[in-house]
């Protein structure tokens, strides 16, 4: 496959798969600025936005979103820690997910953090609790699982049964999570109601009908949100060519919609929230791996990279190991010739270890170097890294021609003591 019109330079990249090795992710933070700016374009103003770290926890491209202006939005320890470490103040993070451990809390609350989204009571009256032991105030969003507005998206989030979020059909317990408890108290909503919804018409559905449950259930409690969290969807092509979409609708078609259901929004009253880590993330990071052996086998071609699902998005939540797709391009070639088809596999012993069963390159053969675009979003930390013990792949942080910092992932067990 010919090269797409990429940010990141074959020489850059063949000189970064000789200095560091293969395989090694590079994430251009030039593209990840660009993408946060056009999807701050497209949202309606005045919003924020807020990065999802689950996509990339990279601490170079955490630190450009962050300090750019964008809040943060975690689910883990972990990640708390890589926004705090990449500049992102405690008051702009917003700390979420169905399962948060006591000790979890704790720690956010002591690190500054005051804004949780909150599943159910006890999830609240968890909050509350670590609060009370802490002597600190805190607020959260009420997550709601409220309807499918369409049938698009990777991933559901909700309008489905589900873990996330609280029913709209549990009227009083929606009721009493809207009721201050002990040193908590709630400011507004949060909904998220898929991911990667691949149509902008279908995306901007979605909005509306979370909008419409979430005006629904602050009128039914005459509550007054400060804060809507509406999550995000924003879609971006994985693993293979292809540009962001732009949603040119999508503002003035949710400004309609706020000005009916919260006409205080453009003041600021509720102040409107989106996330997104997929779209900010995915096409600032190509993937460099090379073809260590092609062979022949029932008459199909096998093209065995050093790059399998242990370093590409071996989450079947993903959809990624299922049904691989990865379409690389020859790094250093000139795209003439012939294509082959081929199926891509990476080294692992196991026969699911299968990139894509329908690859097109041109004449592959053992020690090319390939380069698997658009894979800022879901790579390392969304893989099989400890499966089969293999080493991780390097991640090059790049602007421009200049290589920023270079690391790896390392997997490493330690020594651990009984809690009690």
């Amino acid at each position: 496959m010919s090269r797409p019109g990429h940010t990141v330079m074959p020489d850059l990249l063949s000189r970064i798969a000789q200095e560091y090795g293969t395989p090694a992710y590079v994430y251009e933070l030039a593209a990840v600025s660009a993408a946060a700016a056009m999807l701050t374009a497209d949202l309606p103003a005045p919003s924020g936005l807020m990065y999802s770290l689950k996509a990339n926890p990279h601490p170079a491209v955490v630190g450009r979103l962050v300090t750019g202006g964008n809040g943060a939005e975690v689910s883990s320890p972990g990640e708390l820690a890589a926004a705090l470490d990449a500049g992102c103040p405690p008051e702009k993070i917003m700390y979420t997910g169905p399962g948060k451990d006591f000790q979890h809390l704790v720690g956010a609350l002591t690190a500054g953090v005051r804004c949780f989204s909150v599943e159910s009571l006890v999830d609240r009256d968890r909050l509350a609790d670590a609060c009370h032991m802490l002597g600190v105030h805190a607020e959260y969003l009420v997550r709601l699982n409220t309807p499918r507005g369409s049938a698009r998206g990777a991933l559901r989030m909700t309008g489905r049964p589900t873990a996330f979020g609280t029913d709209l059909a549990n009227r009083q317990e929606i009721a009493a999570l809207l009721r201050a408890r002990g040193r908590v108290r709630p400011v507004g909503t949060h909904t998220f109601s898929a991911t990667n919804v691949d149509e902008p018409a279908a995306l901007l559905q979605e909005f509306r009908s979370a909008l419409a449950a979430v005006r629904t259930v602050c009128g039914a409690a005459e509550f007054a949100p400060r804060l809507l969290a509406l999550g995000g969807g924003f879609p971006a092509p994985m693993a293979r060519p292809g540009a962001l979409a732009r949603h040119p609708d999508l503002a003035a078609g949710l400004k309609s919609e706020l000005d009916t259901a919260f006409p205080g929004w453009r003041r600021g009253r509720p102040h409107i929230l989106f996330e997104s880590g997929r779209y900010l993330t995915a096409t600032a990071g190509t993937l460099l791996t090379r073809i260590l052996d092609v062979k022949a086998s029932g008459g199909r071609t096998f093209v065995v990279l050093d790059a399998g699902v242990h370093v590409l998005g071996g989450m079947t939540g993903l959809g990624r190991l299922m049904a691989p797709s990865a379409q690389p391009f020859t790094v250093g070639g000139s795209g003439a010739g012939e294509e082959t088809a081929v199926t891509l596999a990476g080294p692992l012993c196991t026969p699911l270890d299968v990139l894509n069963a329908s690859a097109r390159l041109v004449d592959p053969r053992p020690g090319q170097l390939l380069a698997v675009p658009n894979t800022g979003a879901y790579g390392p930390t969304a893989s099989l890294l400890g499966f089969l013990s293999h080493t991780g792949p390097v991640e090059v942080v790049v602007e421009g021609a200049r290589i920023h910092s270079a690391r790896r992932l390392v997997i490493s067990s330690e020594k651990v003591a009984p809690l009690v």
